[in-house]
Formats: structure tokens, sequence, C-alpha cells
């Protein structure tokens, strides 16, 4: 199969190739100059269809791949200057045609019949969706994937440059703000006209020229015009053809005009199509960002959770999901704006996996113990999340901001499990675990910003946390995991003896956290300002705990002693900053300091431990703008890491039926360095991306894991280090679309980790670093994806790539090697074929694990031209794939899984569009 598909692609380029031929020149002005980002495009005189487009790179050249023996009109434009145009007849050979501009009536004036498929306007790309869809696509993320320099990943993330694009809007309202997932998966594509990249963004625009922006990337989404001031969208709904009892219903609802908007999403399905994960509940930020990132103080509010499993999309045994979301906006006044979204979501799931553990020798790396489990787990999780937001900006001036954002969810977890461990087959035996949690967040945020005059900006913000854990956990275990004097566990859980051993743990953990700030911007000269701020951050936490154990006639042990937890801890930060920001030339600098006051200390036990100092932490940012469309930028930073409250307590905690853990109440801070180089570079000439990033990252005084073991038992404290742990990262890509017609990209990533770890004879209170074997664990990762494709609009389009990830731990290596391939076609103005293959070879250095398997999935679908009626019948799983592997590295053991994934169904849904 991937032979006929790179033969197809192989003659559909030849031919293509064979019956074009290249126009090229330079753009200048009537001095000589060459004139950067203009636009050149190519109408077919005979269809009246833009043909070929280009956009001129530093040196004025552009370049157009038109067909043979045409005629062609020449269209040359720039923001200043009086339009061009001239007609060209092609033959077979390539035409050299130079321009010259003449200063004049600007574009803006003249009447547009052709618009350029991508047009660039400072820091805001935008692309004509028309330009590159073909009738494939059917929402917005399938629009993307066809834009060049866009790469869309499969959970819905967005990246343009290298970057990820942290808000999207339409019409230049938020859309769902704080994930991307949502509006790449749900708005029609029918509906796009325009998208519009905005690098460097910001969105309190008083601060876009006082600020470094330049990792901020957004998307806006430009509708038709028949799309605006309607109610537009769609219903499907979908049931199994032969076995199986599948069923999905999806209806989507969207309106936008300039005073209000809304967006309902519904999803009711058991296809394994989840529109929000658990995954993407514990990273949706609602918009809400960190306020001291420039601060140099990162203070880590931990999750407590009890680490439910994160289901796998739809490659569980079976998830049954219900969604439903809603979100708004609406301008009382011109200078007022209310905003905010609710999602609601509840999901089940039963996952089948098979797992090998294996914990590594301290001193030779080599495996030590090894534990095989087969597990059967039952899953059901509701979460909701609610986001209101007020913006007034009565002027220029001034701007009031107000956002609330909740997060709430119910997480229950069954597991059954049968443990099998070699050498210390005496560990082998069943296990039932249960988790229960109901966590609860509740974030504010208040932010004002006051321009006194050209010279003078003021930025207060405020942002206060409210957060709520109370995880439950219950083991059932045919063993006592941790007698007295076992695997260097002191005091043990003094368990008395039964036929099983049913224990459990309840703990609470309470969160208040306040961020507040007040930055003063003052513009020296158009070229330079220094920055002032003044910030605090308090935190004040509460963490309870004990286990407790129910014997065989239902009474209870309540262990008491070393087994709970009453702890108290305050942290508090005040700092001073100063940031100094210029350009010299080609060259931006921000170079900065910050002064910490820090005062932090734990109560518990009856006493106090304090941890107070201070501390001048420096950051740099440096930037080289080499051309308009090619940089070069640095970030350095100097950063002190502190934990949260669960790390200090003294208690015993039980953090899964083979683990527990035993905070350090003077465990001290951690000091991190980072380095980050960035290359971009944008060719117009022959639409080509290239980018790369290489992050260093130095931990001195590290807060690590202190571990002792009894065979795959594991007993583990805190403390820092002496050790530095080292990380570094390099990612590079290189995207091009050549001939209009064909796109290529290469990507790669290379990660190298060393980590200090410390195994330890007993926990307790004379366990230390110094008495402790040192564990050194290096970690190599190696991914590349390369891929070539086409975009035509009336052929077939085909993708084909190659995936290869390395992962070198310790002590084995895994490798995955997957070719994939892609098609879409649209025909008869009626019928739509998409397919995606993917095969994978898994497998690990000594072929004790090895795994080979492929996904198939297809959709054909129909809807007559202006019908409001869709027919598709879609297959997922073809191939009727059985189970999936994946494998993990947490310094002290490797980890790998087979899991079981839904059957092969196909599904017959019918839609229709409003």
């Amino acid at each position: 199969m991937k032979k006929l598909l790179a033969a197809i692609v192989l003659l559909l380029s030849a031919a293509t190739f064979a019956q074009t031929v290249r126009v090229q020149g330079t753009l200048k002005d009537s001095t000589g100059i060459a004139l950067e980002m203009a636009n050149v495009m190519a109408v077919n005189k005979a269809t009246n269809a833009l043909d070929s487009y280009a956009i001129t790179d530093d040196a004025g050249r552009y370049q157009l791949v038109l067909g043979i023996n045409g005629t062609y009109i020449i269209k040359a434009s720039y923001i200043g200057f009086t339009p061009y145009e001239v007609t060209i007849i092609t033959g077979t050979e390539n035409i050299v045609k130079n321009i010259v501009l003449k200063e004049g009536i600007e574009m803006k004036e003249l009447e547009i019949v052709h618009e350029m498929p991508v047009t660039i306007k400072g820091d805001t790309i935008v692309y004509n969706s028309d330009s590159f869809t073909n009738g494939t696509e059917r929402k917005l993320g399938d629009v993307l994937k066809k834009l060049p320099g866009v790469i869309v990943d499969k959970d819905g993330g967005v990246t343009v440059e290298g970057k990820s694009v942290s808000k999207l809007m339409v019409e230049g309202k938020d859309f769902f703000d704080g994930d991307t997932k949502l509006g790449v998966q749900n708005i029609p594509a029918d509906a796009v006209s325009k998208v519009e990249v905005l690098r460097n963004y910001s969105e309190v625009s008083q601060l876009s020229g006082v600020e470094n922006n330049q990792d901020n990337v957004a998307m806006n989404i430009k509708l038709k015009d028949g799309k605006k001031n309607f109610w537009f969208g769609d219903m499907s709904a979908g049931a199994s053809i032969g076995e199986g009892e599948r069923y999905i219903v999806n209806p989507k609802l969207f309106y936008y005009n300039p005073k209000f908007s809304f967006n309902f999403i519904g999803n009711i399905n058991n296809t394994g199509e989840l529109p929000l994960t658990m995954q993407d509940y514990f990273k949706f930020s609602g918009g809400f960002k960190s306020l001291m990132k420039k601060g140099g103080t990162n203070f880590s509010v931990g999750s407590n959770d009890l680490g439910v499993s994160l289901m796998r999309n739809d490659r569980a045994k079976s998830i049954e999901t219900r969604f439903g979301a809603a979100n708004f906006s609406y301008n009382p006044t011109a200078a007022w704006s209310l905003s905010g979204f609710l999602i609601g979501n509840s999901n089940t799931t039963e996952m089948e996996t098979k797992n090998r553990n294996v914990l590594l020798d301290p001193v030779t790396g080599n495996p030590q113990t090894i534990q095989d489990t087969e597990e059967n787990l039952e899953q059901k999780t509701d979460f909701g999340l609610l986001k209101l937001s007020s913006s007034y900006k009565p002027n220029k001036n001034f701007q009031f901001d107000y956002d609330l954002f909740t997060k709430l969810s119910k997480q229950e977890e069954a597991s059954g499990l049968l443990s099998t461990v070699t050498p210390q087959t005496e560990q082998s035996q069943s296990v039932f675990t249960n988790k229960d949690q109901k966590p609860f967040s509740f974030n504010q945020n208040i932010n004002a910003y006051y321009t006194l005059n050209s010279k003078n900006i003021f930025a207060f913000e405020m942002q206060h946390l409210y957060q709520d854990e109370d995880p439950l956990y219950n083991a059932n275990l045919g063993n006592n995991p941790f007698p007295s004097g076992a695997g260097g566990l002191l005091t043990g859980l003094e368990l008395q003896p039964a036929g099983r051993y049913d224990i459990s743990q309840k703990r609470f953990i309470k969160t208040n956290k306040l961020d507040a700030k007040l930055d003063y911007y003052y513009t020296l000269t158009p070229k330079s300002n220094i920055n002032v701020t003044l910030g605090n951050t308090y935190a004040y936490q509460n963490f309870n705990s004990s286990i407790f154990q129910l014997l065989d006639d239902s009474s209870v042990n309540n262990l008491g002693g070393d087994t709970t937890n009453d702890v108290s801890y305050v942290f508090n930060d005040a700092f001073i900053a100063l940031h100094y920001r210029f350009l010299l030339g080609k060259f931006e600098f921000n170079p900065g300091v910050s002064m910490h006051s820090y005062t932090n200390y734990n109560s518990q036990l009856g006493s106090r431990v304090n941890n107070n100092f201070m501390r001048v932490l420096p950051d740099m940012y440096a930037q080289f703008n080499i051309k308009k469309s090619e940089k070069l930028t640095y970030n350095y930073s100097m950063t002190t890491s502190f934990t949260d409250v669960a790390d200090f307590a003294r208690g015993l905690v039980l953090n899964s039926y083979q683990s527990l853990f035993q905070g350090n109440r003077n465990l001290q801070n951690g000091l991190q360095q980072n380095h980050s180089l960035t290359y971009f570079k944008y060719n117009m000439f022959n639409f080509t991306q290239i980018y790369g990033t290489v992050n260093y990252s130095r931990t001195m005084d590290a807060m690590k894991s202190l571990s002792a073991f009894n065979g795959i038992n594991q007993i583990s404290t805190m403390a820092n280090s002496p050790y530095a742990d080292e990380s570094l990262t390099a990612f590079a890509g290189y995207n091009r679309s050549f001939a209009r017609f064909y796109k290529a990209s290469v990507n790669a990533r290379v990660s190298w980790s060393r980590y200090n770890n410390f195994r330890a004879n007993a926990i307790g209170e004379d366990a230390t670093i110094e008495n402790s074997i040192r564990q050194i664990s290096e970690q190599v990762s190696q991914s590349y994806t390369a891929s070539l494709g086409t975009n035509f609009k009336t052929l077939p389009n085909l993708e084909l790539g190659y995936s290869y990830t390395l992962n070198d731990y310790t002590s084995s290596k895994f490798y995955n090697h997957s070719p994939f391939a892609k098609l879409d076609y649209y025909f008869f103005d009626a019928f739509t074929v998409t397919a995606n293959y993917e095969y994978t070879h898994y497998y690990n250095d000594t072929r004790t694990s090895d795994n080979e398997y492929d996904f198939l999935s297809a959709d054909v679908m129909y809807r007559a031209k202006d019908s409001h009626w869709e027919f598709k019948v879609g297959g997922t799983n073809l191939l009727n794939t059985t189970s999936l592997n994946s494998d993990s590295f947490n310094q002290l053991s490797t980890y790998t899984s087979r899991y079981r994934v839904q059957p092969r169904y196909l599904l017959l849904t019918v839609k229709y569009n409003l």
C-alpha cells in the first residue's frame, strides 16, 4: 500500500512539473530599492482564476509557477505605490520579468477582484481560506492543516513558526478562551473566510510597545459575509452499521454580530470521540496567565490528586461521552464588553492493560526487580468549567478587566489487577483499588491599565486562587506491603493481621494564593524604556491526612501516630524588579534584575520550621532582527523554585498500594538557570519556514526523591541534592510549499537529561543524601518526522510521512517506527473521500517487547451542491487492531504498557447544515 501511494504521488508530481513554467524576477521602486513583502499574482485570462501568487523576499525576488501555452495577467502591488499590470503569454521556456513600481495611489483605494492567498501586514499574517481549500474540509482544523507554516497536532493544538497559539478568536471575540481544541475541531470549515495569525500579540494595546510579546501568538477567524448576523451550524446524528451499538449526536450552533455572539457545542457518543479529555481539563487555563512570569520565583501549587488514569482518546477499550459547552460575548456599550463560557462533561471509560515496571539497580543500572501486571479499570469522570469576564475601556488610556474562572470535577476509578513480582515472588498478589476525588478551584483576576501620557504607563494586576482537594484512596491487598522494619520503614503501618488487607487514606488540602504586582513603564526615548515592578505572592496551605484499616469483622483500625498529618504552610515573596529595554540597530535588549525577600514556614507536630532569606535574580532577553522575516532570540532567567505543602508533611502518605511517602519539613528551595536560543526564518520567495530552539536547564539544590525499596514496594522522602540536574532540548523544523500544489515538512526533536536520585537503606529522621547511594539517570530521546503532501483543487490529495522515535533510558532502549498516509478527494461536486493510515512497529533493544500494529480509518461523504443535507459512512479501526504500546521513564525505573483498544466499527451519520 505504501509503495502504491508513493508511486501515485511521484506520477502526479512529474505530470504537474512537466506542464508548468516559471515566471520570476524582481520588484523594485523607481530608485532601484527592492520592495520586500510586495504582492504578485497571476490571473488566468481564459478562466479569470488566480493561478499563482508570490510575496517578494528581502531582495525583491518573486517566483510564479504557471501552465504552459497560456495567457496570464501579472499584477503587482505594494502599499503606497501605483499597482502594476501586464499581460504575458507562456510557452515552454521559463520567463524573467523584472517589475518597477512608481509611488502613487495606495492599494486600499483600489477595487480588489482577486485576493492574495497570503498577505503580511506587520506582525499579522492573513490567509485567504478559499485559496487553500478544495471542498473536503469539514472543520477549522482541516483548513489550518493546509495553510503554509501552520501545524495542527492530534490533540487540537496549533503552532505557527514553532510557537503555540495561545488564544483563538472569531471575529475578534474569544472562542473558549484558554484552549484551541474546541475551535479547531468544531468551527465549520465553510464558514471561514480568512485566518489571521497575530504574532507578538498583546491583549493590552497600551503595553504592546513596552513589553516583549515574542512568544505570544493568537489566531483570529474572519467569517464569510453570509455567516455574520445569521445563525449557522449543523446537527449530526449517527448509528453503527452491522455489529456493535455505536451512536453519536453532535449539534453545533453559532451566531456572530458586532454586539453579541453565541456558540453552542454538544456531543453525546460512545464511539470514543472526546471533545475534551481529562488532560485538557487539567491544562485548561481559561486564559489566565502567570502574573509572576518575569518575577524570578516559581511557587508550584501541586495537584494533590490520586493519579487517576488519563484516558487515551478513542483508543481505550470503551468510552462513553456526554458533553455540552456554550460560549458568549456581549457589548452593552462601545466601552464595555462581557464574555464567558460554560463547559460540562461526563465520561465513562473501560481500560484493559498489561504493564511491566522494571526497577533499576542503583549501582549497575541493570534491572533489579520486575513487576508484571494485568489490570482492568473502570473510570467515571464528571467535570465543569465556568468563566465570566468583563472588560471596560472608555478610552485608549484606560482599561479595567475582571475575570473569574471555576473548575470542579468528580473522578471515580475502580481497578482490579494481578501483580507478579520477580525475584521477590512473595510480593505477587491480586490488588483491588478505588479512587475518589472531587477537586475544586476558583480563580479571580483584576487588572487595571492607565496611560498618564506618552511617557508614563501604569499597570496593576492581581490574581487570587482558592483550591480545595479531597482525594480518598482505598487498596485491598493480599499481602501487607509495609510491615515494620521491611524495606527501610522504621515504624511500619502497624496493620493488624487480616485475611486481606483493606487500607484507606483520606486527604484534605486547601490552598489560598494571592499574587499582586504594580508595573511602571517610563519611556526614555522612542527606542528605550524602563520598567519598575513591585510585587508580592502570598500563599497559605493546609494539609490533613489519615490512614485507617478495615478489618475482617468490619471494624476500623485507625492507625494514628506517624500515619496522620495536620500541616500548615505559609509562603510569601515580596520583590522589586527593574528592566531596561532598548533598541540598537537590528538588536533589541531587555536585561533585568529582581530582589526578593522570602518568608516561608511549615507548622506541624507542635513546632514551626522557618526558611527566610533574600536573593537577587537576573534575567536577560536579546533579539537580533536579521531581516524582517528572520530573527535570532536569546532568553536567560534564574528562578527560585518552591514546592507546596504536601512535600513537608512528616506523617506517612499512601501514594499507592506499593508506595509510601514521608515529607521533609526541613526541605529547602531549589535554584534553576534556564538558557534558550531560538531561530526563525520565513522566506517568502520560495515559501520556506525554518525554525529551531535550543533550551538548556541546570537546577541546583534540586528537591529530589530519596527512596528505599523492599522488592517493588517503595518508601520515599524528599531532600535537597548537592548535585546539579541538567537537561538539554533541541527542536528544529523545516516547512516548504512549492509549485503551489506541494508541501514538505521535516521536524526533529532531541532531548537529553541527567538527573540525580538517591537510594536509602532506611527512611526516617536520619535519612540523608550523605548516607544514601547516588543513582545517576540519563535519558536521551529522539523524534523525527518527515512528510510530503499535495494540495490540488480537483485532483486527489495525498500526504505520505514517516515518524521515528528512540527513547534511550539508562538500562534499555525503545524504538517506534511509524509510516503514515492520508488521502482526501472531492469529486463530482458532491462526494468526499478521506482516509488515514498509520503503521507502527514498537520494540525494545532486547526484543522482549515487540509489537506491530496499524490503524486505518476512512469516510465517504455525500452532499449535493447547495444542499443542507450530508450523508457519511465512516469506518474506525478498519483493520481491527486490538492493542497499542507506550513506554515511560521515571528516573528510578522504566515502564512499558500495552493497552486494549476499541474494535472495528462502521457508522452512518446524517448531518443537516443550517
